[in-house]
């Protein structure tokens, strides 16, 4: 079913449903309401009859009592059971129904000699029916007069209409979050992918357009995934490139002093002094030295040699180095901050490597007077390094660059010390990054995986 196609079922779905409930609920309380609007005549009809009815019995029994006095109607002999009730009660006359229902008035009557006489009538209406009658009739009535029939209809009807209504808008919000619940997912891929995560895939996917628009994604997050490793491979490829036609140019321009001073040599014929046989030869042993520097260079950055990774007392290791190079730099001055049991994980030799040449970067930078600050800090599983200088710092390009073979802004640098430190700090499992230095100059940070070596190391300062 296509995503339009379901949105017209949500739209018939929200709309026809509710609207045929509330007709029939509304046809069922007007069928309702006709019967229970009977209750206005049965009053007025009850209360008619129950006027005619006294009237009837009251004119009955005057015409009774007249005819009785006329001598119309004959006594009916009375049993001493019969009229013990009456002659008990000690009223002149009495008037009661008998038979059955009530339909024959009775007229008790006591003599002047004491002699109780009855006379009888046919009323053609049982009087106890017809009570009985009115008391149903009135007792319906009342009943009926106990409801507000128009309030709890209308109640009725509201209570119905909302429940509907909340039913309807429970199912279409339901219909749609799950209509709208592939373009959520389909739009919070697109944001992870344009952050640079290519690996992002969505799950599922129906036949519909949504489903076709997640498998695009999909396609498309793979295709990125594949382009970018292919760059990254051409990448590598054109910077080692650049690489070699450096070194090639470095190589030709040490060459080319060495094989001039040669031919000079050789045009001489043999008549060459002392002085300049030593001048020579400064010259060519200079130009090798240089040639040796540049291809040991190049060679440990190519080289990938194995890691021995093992715990360390980092805290001795900081103190080592900067030992070895405090001669070498009398002028500046090397501040030690150590944190208690900086223990790390990793090769000692690589890290070395690391170290000096982050110390030696940060002497340049300060000249003959400045403060270095090297400190060690553990922080939740990882041991690291600091290494801060009071020089001049770096620039935006030069950030932005740091790590890159090949590039350098040192006047005799290589391009390749950055470079080589950050390879072995990776190979120790760890981290390196540049952040600004509290001496306003560059700070460069060394993480690495903690190690439960107990150093005995506690904070100090070298002064």
């Amino acid at each position: 079913m296509s995503l339009r196609t379901k949105l017209i079922v949500v739209f018939l779905t929200a709309t026809l449903a509710p609207m045929a409930v509330l007709l029939w609920v509304t046809l069922h309380l007007f069928e309702t309401s006709l019967r229970q609007a009977t209750t206005v005549e049965l009053d007025e009809m009850s209360t008619s009859l129950r006027a005619t009815g006294r009237e009837m019995y009251q004119t009955a029994r005057e015409v009774l009592k007249a005819d009785a006095a006329a001598g119309r109607v004959a006594a009916r002999p009375v049993t001493v059971a019969e009229g013990a009730a009456f002659a008990a009660s000690g009223a002149e006359e009495w008037f009661e129904t008998a038979g059955e229902g009530g339909a024959v008035l009775r007229y008790w009557v006591r003599g002047k000699d004491g002699e109780i006489r009855l006379f009888e009538r046919k009323l053609g209406v049982g009087m106890q029916q017809l009570t009985e009658q009115y008391t149903r009739a009135r007792g319906l009535v009342e009943r009926a007069g106990q409801y507000d029939l128009r309030r709890g209809l209308t109640l009725t009807l509201l209570t119905t209409a909302g429940v509907v209504y909340l039913v309807a808008l429970a199912v279409l919000i339901l219909m749609a979050v799950r209509v709208s619940r592939p373009m959520r997912d389909l739009t919070r891929g697109l944001q992870t992918l344009a952050s640079g995560d290519l690996t992002v895939r969505l799950a599922g996917g129906g036949p519909d357009e949504a489903g076709q628009a997640i498998a695009a994604f999909n396609e498309t997050a793979a295709q990125l995934a594949e382009s970018r490793e292919e760059l990254v491979q051409l990448t590598r490829v054109a910077s080692w490139q650049t690489l070699a036609r450096k070194m090639a140019h470095e190589v030709k321009n040490s060459l080319t002093p060495i094989r001039l001073t040669m031919e000079e040599i050789g045009a001489r014929n043999g008549s060459v002094d002392a002085g300049f046989l030593r001048q020579a030869s400064q010259i060519v042993a200079d130009e090798v030295t240089t040639l040796e520097k540049r291809v040991r260079a190049f060679s440990e950055f190519a080289a990938e040699p194995p890691a021995h990774l093992r715990a360390m007392d980092l805290n001795a290791l900081v103190e080592e180095r900067v030992a070895f190079l405090r001669p070498l730099h009398p002028g500046v001055c090397y501040d030690l901050e150590l944190a208690a049991g900086a223990a790390a994980t990793g090769d000692p030799d690589l890290l070395r490597g690391v170290l000096t040449n982050l110390l030696e970067n940060a002497a340049q930078a300060v000249g003959t007077d400045g403060r270095i600050v090297t400190r060690t800090f553990v922080e939740g599983g990882r041991t690291g390094v600091a290494v801060a200088d009071s020089g001049p710092g770096l620039s935006e390009l030069a950030r932005s660059t740091l790590f890159e073979p090949s590039i350098t802004f040192k006047k005799n640098g290589m391009g390749l010390g950055l470079s080589i430190a950050r390879r072995s700090v990776l190979l120790c499992g760890g981290e390196i990054e540049h952040r600004e230095s509290e001496l306003g100059g560059a700070s460069f940070v060394v993480t690495l995986p903690a190690a439960g070596l107990e150093t005995g190391h506690a904070k100090n300062l070298d002064r």
